[in-house]
């Protein structure tokens, strides 16, 4: 069921490695985030403070992936 992804925008907040960081909802709620593959592949930086767009599984509102930055 790939249609079920939640797709919402977040905050970086804190870099944990090259792939992975804490980002801020818009509601407020802190999660753990992770580059997408095609993120990885492209060797894209995570910084904190920058604006990203999300992709969430309905069944887990604790992790997501960083499908691109929004400037």
């Amino acid at each position: 069921m790939p249609d079920d992804n939640i797709r919402t925008v977040g905050t970086i907040i804190k870099v944990l490695s090259s792939s992975h960081c804490h980002a801020q909802l818009l509601n407020g709620k802190c999660i753990i985030a992770h580059l997408s593959k095609e993120l990885i592949e492209t060797e894209w930086s995570l910084t904190a403070g920058a604006q990203v767009l999300l992709e969430m599984t309905p069944y887990d509102f604790e992790k997501a992936r960083i499908l691109a930055a929004i400037e």
